[in-house]
């Protein structure tokens, strides 16, 4: 029985869909060429991700490239998701001002069972290679690593931007650290690799895949970098230690409110990296449609990307009620705050506000820590500015407690725990401050 060719695309519609939020293309023609040979062959490409297993948690800015991995299965290509379980023991250096500590071998097993249930929130599980680079590394022999060694020398690593200026600062650079590039670059010749995709931060280890293949006799890979988003505060990269990410595993109320809070010029960039909407449509609807409108259609795809149509049809009418009717909606996400965690103002420094306050029995706590504690705000320098924008709504029930200042409030001693509903532009949480 004959099986037949797949049908791939025209070369020029796939290439107007993979460069779609692509930042580099290393090199495009090259691209154009192995797209051309696939296409007359029915061969398709084999594209590689590398992700080290180094935090359990994926937020949308990790998505960026599992979704031009995804446009490359779209197009029908062989998509391999590479699980870097030996180089997350190494550490990547990619960044760093000093070492990185390695992980053990538990924390990258567990951290890789939890990537294996999130990347198919994006990619299709039937049509995805899973492979582990201990797969090879681990059987890796003593002249294995010395031939691969000699393929590199020094002063291409120290070329490096973050070797070299850890180098001039003469800051340590420790030798497991060298190795790191080699063995993600070796995980393209292990996989035979057509095209290796990864943000611009990993250029450098890329670029070194693509001299490795040619060392080892095969035609080296395509490189394609996407960008590094930015969170929801629209200037630094996407964070969890900066306070300003969607966690792809957050309620779906918090991720639409989230979503809605960006700024109209940072929706587009959204759009362009974390959906699957094609340039010309979104250039249409950024001439045609109401901006809020945009809005709403951005945050219901990715809520549903995540949590599914329903959940995210749901999450768009509770918002809706939160701030069009200016209704609290179902399932507002509560956090856990000690009380010693927000900084409690002294109450010997406390002032007499008009003649309701009695000494000695309030005790003051800090706004703008109290907004960082609830992830409403990256840092208290960026809660002050929203504080001082007049953009923090605090909602409490009556008599309970009194603004101090711009940045702290007053709670009785006797009430906790309170429950405070914090508003910030367009996100809701409740406080539960505790002691």
């Amino acid at each position: 029985m004959t099986v037949p060719m797949p049908t791939f695309a025209p070369v020029d519609e796939q290439l107007t869909y993979l460069k779609k939020g692509a930042a580099e293309i290393i090199r495009e023609a090259d691209l154009r060429a192995k797209l051309e040979k696939s296409r007359a062959t029915g061969k398709p490409l084999r594209v590689k991700l590398g992700m080290d297993p180094t935090a359990p948690d994926l937020h949308l800015g990790h998505t960026v490239v599992l979704r031009k991995l995804k446009h490359f299965q779209d197009l029908g290509h062989t998509v391999i998701f590479l699980i870097g379980d030996f180089t997350g023991m190494i550490g990547d250096p990619t960044g760093r001002s000093a070492t990185r500590p390695p992980l053990t071998r538990e924390q990258v097993e567990q951290n890789a069972e939890t990537y294996k249930a999130q990347v198919f929130k994006i990619l299709d599980p039937q049509k995805t290679v899973i492979d582990f680079n201990r797969r090879w590394m681990g059987a890796f022999t003593a002249d294995d690593f010395v031939r691969l060694l000699a393929k590199y020398t020094v002063s291409q690593l120290l070329e490096r931007e973050d070797f070299h200026k850890r180098f001039q600062e003469e800051k340590p650079i420790s030798m497991h650290e060298l190795l790191y590039p080699l063995v993600q670059g070796y995980d393209s010749v292990a996989l035979e690799a057509d095209v290796e995709l990864g943000g611009t931060d990993q250029k450098f280890n890329l670029l070194v895949g693509r001299e490795l293949q040619r060392a080892y006799g095969q035609e080296s890979q395509v490189v394609l970098t996407t960008p590094i988003l930015e969170g929801l505060d629209g200037v630094q990269k996407m964070s969890k230690s900066l306070g300003n990410a969607i966690g792809i595993h957050e309620p779906p109320l918090e991720m639409y409110g989230k979503l809605m809070s960006i700024s109209d010029e940072m929706m587009w960039r959204y759009y362009e990296l974390l959906t699957d909407v094609q340039v010309a449509e979104i250039e249409k609807m950024k001439r045609e449609a109401h901006p809020m409108q945009a809005k709403k259609d951005l945050s219901r795809r990715i809520v549903a990307d995540f949590h599914g149509p329903e959940a995210a049809t749901k999450a768009g009418e509770d918002w809706a009620k939160q701030f069009q009717k200016d209704e609290v909606p179902e399932n507002v996400e509560e956090v856990p705050v000690k009380f010693e965690d927000v900084v409690p103002v002294p109450v010997s420094d406390i002032e007499w506000v008009g003649d309701r306050i009695v000494l000695g029995k309030y005790q003051g706590i800090r706004l703008d820590r109290l907004l960082v504690k609830c992830g409403l705000a990256g840092s208290g320098t960026d809660a002050s500015r929203k504080i001082k924008e007049s953009a923090v709504r605090v909602s409490y029930p009556p008599d309970t407690l009194l603004e101090l200042d711009a940045r702290s409030i007053l709670l009785p001693v006797d009430t906790l725990p309170a429950k405070l509903l914090l508003r910030v532009g367009k996100r809701m949480k409740i406080a539960i401050v505790h002691r």
